[in-house]
Protein backbone atom coordinates (compact mmCIF):
# COMPACT_ATOMS: atom_id res chain seq x y z
CA UNK A 1 0.00 0.00 0.00
CA UNK A 2 2.87 2.31 0.88
CA UNK A 3 4.64 1.50 -2.38
CA UNK A 4 1.50 2.34 -4.35
CA UNK A 5 1.30 5.73 -2.63
CA UNK A 6 4.95 6.50 -3.36
CA UNK A 7 4.63 5.50 -7.01
CA UNK A 8 1.50 7.59 -7.28
CA UNK A 9 3.26 10.66 -5.91
CA UNK A 10 6.25 10.06 -8.17
CA UNK A 11 4.00 9.79 -11.21
CA UNK A 12 2.26 13.02 -10.18
CA UNK A 13 5.60 14.82 -9.78
CA UNK A 14 6.85 13.60 -13.15
CA UNK A 15 3.61 14.64 -14.79
CA UNK A 16 3.81 18.12 -13.26
CA UNK A 17 7.43 18.40 -14.35
CA UNK A 18 6.50 17.41 -17.89
CA UNK A 19 3.72 19.97 -17.89
CA UNK A 20 6.03 22.60 -16.46
CA UNK A 21 9.03 21.84 -18.73
CA UNK A 22 7.87 23.77 -21.83
CA UNK A 23 7.16 26.86 -19.73
CA UNK A 24 10.54 26.53 -18.02
CA UNK A 25 12.34 26.21 -21.36
CA UNK A 26 10.48 29.22 -22.77
CA UNK A 27 11.34 31.27 -19.65
CA UNK A 28 15.01 30.34 -19.86
CA UNK A 29 15.09 31.23 -23.55
CA UNK A 30 13.34 34.52 -22.76
CA UNK A 31 15.99 35.31 -20.15
CA UNK A 32 18.86 34.42 -22.47
CA UNK A 33 17.46 36.31 -25.46
CA UNK A 34 16.33 39.24 -23.31
CA UNK A 35 19.74 39.62 -21.69
CA UNK A 36 21.38 39.37 -25.13
CA UNK A 37 19.07 42.08 -26.48
CA UNK A 38 19.86 44.23 -23.42
CA UNK A 39 23.57 43.98 -24.21
CA UNK A 40 22.95 44.92 -27.84
CA UNK A 41 20.86 47.93 -26.76
CA UNK A 42 23.70 49.00 -24.47
CA UNK A 43 26.17 48.77 -27.37
CA UNK A 44 23.86 50.79 -29.63
CA UNK A 45 23.55 53.47 -26.96
CA UNK A 46 27.35 53.62 -26.59
CA UNK A 47 27.78 54.11 -30.34
CA UNK A 48 25.05 56.75 -30.43
CA UNK A 49 26.57 58.72 -27.55
CA UNK A 50 30.03 58.54 -29.11
CA UNK A 51 28.67 59.96 -32.37
CA UNK A 52 26.98 62.74 -30.39
CA UNK A 53 30.32 63.60 -28.83
CA UNK A 54 29.24 62.80 -25.27
CA UNK A 55 32.16 62.64 -22.86
CA UNK A 56 33.64 59.17 -22.71
CA UNK A 57 33.57 59.10 -18.90
CA UNK A 58 29.77 59.03 -18.78
CA UNK A 59 29.07 56.68 -21.71
CA UNK A 60 29.74 53.39 -19.83
CA UNK A 61 27.57 54.52 -16.93
CA UNK A 62 24.58 55.49 -19.07
CA UNK A 63 24.77 52.33 -21.14
CA UNK A 64 25.03 50.13 -18.05
CA UNK A 65 22.00 51.84 -16.49
CA UNK A 66 19.96 51.14 -19.64
CA UNK A 67 21.14 47.51 -19.75
CA UNK A 68 20.14 46.97 -16.11
CA UNK A 69 16.70 48.49 -16.69
CA UNK A 70 16.07 46.25 -19.71
CA UNK A 71 17.19 43.19 -17.76
CA UNK A 72 14.84 44.08 -14.90
CA UNK A 73 11.95 44.28 -17.37
CA UNK A 74 12.92 40.88 -18.77
CA UNK A 75 13.00 39.32 -15.29
CA UNK A 76 9.61 40.83 -14.44
CA UNK A 77 8.08 39.46 -17.65
CA UNK A 78 9.48 35.98 -16.89
CA UNK A 79 8.22 36.17 -13.30
CA UNK A 80 4.69 36.80 -14.60
CA UNK A 81 4.80 33.48 -16.44
CA UNK A 82 5.20 31.74 -13.08
CA UNK A 83 2.29 33.54 -11.49
CA UNK A 84 4.31 36.03 -9.48
CA UNK A 85 2.25 39.10 -8.55
CA UNK A 86 4.43 41.59 -10.42
CA UNK A 87 2.04 44.49 -9.78
CA UNK A 88 2.74 44.44 -6.06
CA UNK A 89 6.41 43.79 -6.79
CA UNK A 90 6.59 46.87 -9.02
CA UNK A 91 4.74 48.92 -6.39
CA UNK A 92 7.29 47.83 -3.81
CA UNK A 93 10.15 48.81 -6.12
CA UNK A 94 8.46 52.13 -6.78
CA UNK A 95 8.10 52.86 -3.08
CA UNK A 96 11.71 51.93 -2.44
CA UNK A 97 12.80 54.07 -5.38
CA UNK A 98 10.82 57.04 -4.03
CA UNK A 99 12.39 56.68 -0.60
CA UNK A 100 15.88 56.42 -2.09
CA UNK A 101 15.17 59.35 -4.38
CA UNK A 102 14.13 61.57 -1.46
CA UNK A 103 17.19 60.54 0.50
CA UNK A 104 19.48 61.23 -2.46
CA UNK A 105 17.65 64.27 -3.79
CA UNK A 106 20.76 66.44 -3.91
CA UNK A 107 22.83 63.72 -5.57
CA UNK A 108 20.13 63.09 -8.18
CA UNK A 109 20.08 66.80 -8.97
CA UNK A 110 23.84 66.75 -9.51
CA UNK A 111 23.47 63.62 -11.66
CA UNK A 112 20.80 65.26 -13.82
CA UNK A 113 22.96 68.37 -14.13
CA UNK A 114 25.93 66.22 -15.17
CA UNK A 115 23.87 64.60 -17.91
CA UNK A 116 22.74 68.03 -19.13
CA UNK A 117 26.36 69.24 -19.17
CA UNK A 118 27.45 66.26 -21.25
CA UNK A 119 24.57 66.66 -23.70
CA UNK A 120 24.48 70.45 -24.20
CA UNK A 121 28.22 71.04 -23.58
CA UNK A 122 28.34 74.46 -21.89
CA UNK A 123 31.92 73.37 -21.24
CA UNK A 124 34.02 70.30 -21.92
CA UNK A 125 37.19 68.66 -20.67
CA UNK A 126 40.15 71.00 -21.18
CA UNK A 127 38.14 74.25 -21.21
CA UNK A 128 39.19 77.14 -18.98
CA UNK A 129 36.14 77.99 -16.87
CA UNK A 130 34.97 80.02 -13.91
CA UNK A 131 32.34 78.07 -11.97
CA UNK A 132 31.02 80.24 -9.17
CA UNK A 133 34.47 81.58 -8.34
CA UNK A 134 36.33 78.33 -9.08
CA UNK A 135 38.76 79.23 -11.88
CA UNK A 136 40.75 76.64 -13.79
CA UNK A 137 40.78 74.00 -16.52
CA UNK A 138 38.16 71.27 -16.57
CA UNK A 139 40.02 68.05 -15.87
CA UNK A 140 37.09 65.64 -15.68
CA UNK A 141 33.29 65.65 -15.88
CA UNK A 142 32.03 62.99 -13.50
CA UNK A 143 28.51 61.75 -12.82
CA UNK A 144 27.92 64.09 -9.90
CA UNK A 145 30.85 66.53 -10.03
CA UNK A 146 33.11 68.53 -12.30
CA UNK A 147 36.82 68.38 -11.43
CA UNK A 148 38.82 71.56 -12.05
CA UNK A 149 42.60 72.00 -12.01
CA UNK A 150 43.41 75.55 -10.88
CA UNK A 151 46.41 77.55 -12.15
CA UNK A 152 48.17 76.89 -8.81
CA UNK A 153 47.69 73.13 -9.37
CA UNK A 154 44.88 72.60 -6.89
CA UNK A 155 42.21 69.99 -7.61
CA UNK A 156 38.76 71.49 -7.00
CA UNK A 157 35.60 69.36 -7.11
CA UNK A 158 32.48 71.35 -8.02
CA UNK A 159 29.04 69.65 -7.76
CA UNK A 160 27.35 69.68 -11.16
CA UNK A 161 24.18 71.18 -9.68
CA UNK A 162 26.13 74.24 -8.57
CA UNK A 163 27.88 74.50 -11.94
CA UNK A 164 24.56 74.64 -13.83
CA UNK A 165 22.41 76.60 -11.37
CA UNK A 166 24.58 79.73 -11.26
CA UNK A 167 26.48 81.94 -13.69
CA UNK A 168 29.12 79.90 -15.52
CA UNK A 169 31.89 81.51 -17.58
CA UNK A 170 33.63 79.51 -20.28
CA UNK A 171 36.79 81.39 -21.19
CA UNK A 172 37.66 78.92 -23.96
CA UNK A 173 34.39 79.21 -25.87
CA UNK A 174 35.46 82.00 -28.24
CA UNK A 175 38.92 80.63 -28.97
CA UNK A 176 40.88 83.57 -27.51
CA UNK A 177 41.28 85.52 -24.29
CA UNK A 178 42.28 89.09 -23.59
CA UNK A 179 45.27 89.39 -21.25
CA UNK A 180 44.89 92.41 -18.97
CA UNK A 181 48.17 94.14 -18.04
CA UNK A 182 48.81 97.44 -16.24
CA UNK A 183 51.97 99.43 -16.90
CA UNK A 184 52.99 102.59 -15.07
CA UNK A 185 55.11 105.23 -16.80
CA UNK A 186 56.39 108.63 -15.61
CA UNK A 187 54.26 111.66 -16.45
CA UNK A 188 57.13 113.34 -18.31
CA UNK A 189 57.40 110.54 -20.89
CA UNK A 190 55.76 110.94 -24.29
CA UNK A 191 52.80 108.55 -24.51
CA UNK A 192 53.09 107.86 -28.25
CA UNK A 193 56.78 106.98 -27.86
CA UNK A 194 56.07 104.64 -24.96
CA UNK A 195 53.18 103.08 -26.83
CA UNK A 196 55.44 102.25 -29.79
CA UNK A 197 58.05 100.72 -27.46
CA UNK A 198 55.43 98.53 -25.75
CA UNK A 199 53.95 97.50 -29.09
CA UNK A 200 57.37 96.39 -30.32
CA UNK A 201 57.96 94.53 -27.05
CA UNK A 202 54.70 92.58 -27.51
CA UNK A 203 55.87 91.51 -30.96
CA UNK A 204 58.65 89.59 -29.22
CA UNK A 205 56.15 87.46 -27.28
CA UNK A 206 55.97 84.26 -29.40
CA UNK A 207 52.78 82.81 -27.91
CA UNK A 208 50.73 86.01 -28.34
CA UNK A 209 47.91 85.96 -30.89
CA UNK A 210 48.27 88.36 -33.81
CA UNK A 211 45.17 90.37 -32.90
CA UNK A 212 46.02 94.04 -32.51
CA UNK A 213 46.63 94.73 -28.80
CA UNK A 214 45.08 97.68 -26.98
CA UNK A 215 47.53 100.17 -25.45
CA UNK A 216 45.75 103.13 -23.90
CA UNK A 217 45.80 105.40 -20.84
CA UNK A 218 43.73 104.03 -17.98
CA UNK A 219 44.10 106.71 -15.28
CA UNK A 220 46.27 109.39 -13.75
CA UNK A 221 47.73 107.91 -10.58
CA UNK A 222 49.62 109.82 -7.85
CA UNK A 223 53.09 109.09 -9.20
CA UNK A 224 52.58 107.63 -12.68
CA UNK A 225 50.47 107.40 -15.76
CA UNK A 226 48.80 103.98 -15.72
CA UNK A 227 48.42 102.29 -19.09
CA UNK A 228 46.12 99.42 -20.04
CA UNK A 229 47.96 96.90 -22.20
CA UNK A 230 45.70 94.22 -23.69
CA UNK A 231 47.30 91.50 -25.87
CA UNK A 232 45.40 88.31 -26.79
CA UNK A 233 46.12 84.63 -26.11
CA UNK A 234 44.44 81.24 -26.16
CA UNK A 235 43.31 79.52 -22.99
CA UNK A 236 46.39 77.29 -23.23
CA UNK A 237 48.89 80.15 -23.63
CA UNK A 238 47.23 82.73 -21.36
CA UNK A 239 49.79 82.63 -18.55
CA UNK A 240 52.73 82.38 -20.95
CA UNK A 241 51.58 85.58 -22.67
CA UNK A 242 50.90 87.22 -19.31
CA UNK A 243 54.38 86.68 -17.90
CA UNK A 244 56.30 87.00 -21.17
CA UNK A 245 54.60 90.31 -21.96
CA UNK A 246 55.58 91.83 -18.63
CA UNK A 247 59.14 90.57 -19.06
CA UNK A 248 59.54 91.92 -22.59
CA UNK A 249 57.92 95.27 -21.72
CA UNK A 250 60.20 95.73 -18.70
CA UNK A 251 63.24 94.92 -20.83
CA UNK A 252 62.16 97.30 -23.62
CA UNK A 253 61.45 100.18 -21.23
CA UNK A 254 64.82 99.73 -19.54
CA UNK A 255 66.64 99.70 -22.89
CA UNK A 256 64.84 102.90 -23.87
CA UNK A 257 65.91 104.58 -20.64
CA UNK A 258 62.37 104.84 -19.29
CA UNK A 259 62.47 104.42 -15.54
CA UNK A 260 59.84 102.62 -13.54
CA UNK A 261 58.00 105.26 -11.48
CA UNK A 262 58.15 104.91 -7.72
CA UNK A 263 55.32 105.87 -5.38
CA UNK A 264 55.65 109.43 -4.17
CA UNK A 265 54.85 109.94 -0.53
CA UNK A 266 53.19 113.30 -0.05
CA UNK A 267 54.60 115.45 2.74
CA UNK A 268 52.35 115.57 5.75
CA UNK A 269 51.56 119.03 7.10
CA UNK A 270 53.33 119.88 10.31
CA UNK A 271 51.03 119.68 13.29
CA UNK A 272 52.26 121.28 16.51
Amino acid sequence: MLNDTLFSKADYAVQKLMDFAPQLVISLLTLIIGFWVAGKIGTLLKNFLKKRGVDSTIIPFLSSVLVVLVKILVVISVAERFGVKTASFIALLGGAGLAIGLALQGSLQHFASGVMILIFKPYKVGDLVDLKGCFGNVEEIQIFNTVIRTPDNKRVVVPNGIATSDVMTNLSANGKLRVDLSIGIPYEEDFDRVKAIIRAALDRVPSRLQDEPTIEINRFADSSLVLDVRPYATDKTYWDVYYQSYREIKKALSEAGIRVPYPVELEKPFVA
